[in-house]
């Protein structure tokens, strides 16, 4: 194989998957122009573009399609081979890339982290908060966590935190001053904190449980955020009602900071997940991350 084309080649593959130059140069540690450099190079070399580029978007060329298909196969190989190398001899290191809402970073990560340092100090966890709902596969992550309803069916789904409750809150302040709310239908006389969907866009009606039967209501109030924590801060600073997982305030409602408003409304969710394409588990980072993963949630149940 041509030496200066294989050089190239992290460089193709990094854009081909990001689509984008400069996210593709912050992947690989490099400057953009190092980025730009090793695909006219390549291109040079095979005499046809491997990339369609306009102002606003990168995609593949019939040509890059082929160069990138195939060696995609090849640096796998390579991956697989070396990780199975490394197991044989007892060593997890490298680089894990998670992908992950916000939430769980407060709700799952944290504990998971902590024991991967101490197990494995050679391996290096990236998480990224994305509350997008990225294709992990697409955007060269290991592994993802949702929740569990949100997981596409294909994907391997393990367990990270138990089932957990969608429940209303607010601060003793709040109720004083404005009353407590008896019915699903006295929201709409309260400020309550709505949400911004970062992935659609939407204004998020509240999924709440009446009776036998799940309804979604829609709110409205001085203070809409995307940001389930900067909900649980301005329910403290008594603005409003703020809709959030028991999880996140079990605290604050222990000391009294927030009170549970309509709990027979609250629905359950089924919690944390982590997931990831079948053929990942065979990769020897993944499968620590997965022991850490089932002793975490056996200790929290």
């Amino acid at each position: 194989m041509d030496r200066l084309l294989l050089a190239q080649l992290p460089a193709i593959l990094a854009v081909a998957r990001t689509r984008n130059f400069a996210r593709a140069a912050a992947e690989l540690g490099v400057g953009p122009s190092a980025v730009s450099h090793a695909v006219r190079t390549a291109e040079v070399q095979l005499g046809t573009p491997l990339f369609s580029r306009t102002t606003r978007s990168v995609s593949l060329t019939e040509a890059g399609d082929i160069l990138v298909s195939a060696a995609a196969r090849a640096f796998g190989e390579i991956d697989a081979a070396a990780e199975r190398i490394r197991t044989a001899q007892g060593d997890v290191s490298g680089l894990l890339r998670i992908n992950a809402p916000r939430i769980a970073l407060q709700l799952g990560m944290t504990p998971i982290l902590a024991e991967m340092a101490r197990r494995h100090p050679g391996l290096t966890v990236e998480v990224i908060a994305d509350d997008k709902l990225t294709d992990v596969v697409a955007e060269g992550f290991d592994a993802g966590v949702r929740l569990g309803e949100m997981i596409a069916q294909d994907m391997v789904a393990v367990r990270m935190t138990p089932p957990c409750r969608a429940i209303m809150v607010a601060s003793p302040r709040y109720l004083a001053e404005n009353g407590t709310p008896r019915t699903i239908a006295a929201l709409a006389g309260h400020n309550c904190i709505g949400y911004r969907l970062l992935g659609s866009g939407a204004v998020y009606d509240w999924d709440l449980k009446d009776g036998d039967r799940e309804v979604q209501a829609p709110v409205r109030g001085t203070a809409r955020v995307s940001d389930s924590d900067y909900a649980r801060t301005l329910a403290l600073a008594g603005v409003g009602i703020a809709y959030i997982f028991d999880m996140q305030v079990r605290e604050d409602l222990a000391n009294g900071s927030l009170v549970e408003i309509l709990p027979q409304a609250s629905i359950t969710e089924p919690g944390l997940f982590l997931y990831f394409p079948r053929r990942a588990a065979e990769a020897s980072k993944l499968r620590a991350l997965l022991d850490v993963v089932r002793a975490n949630l056996a200790k929290a149940g």
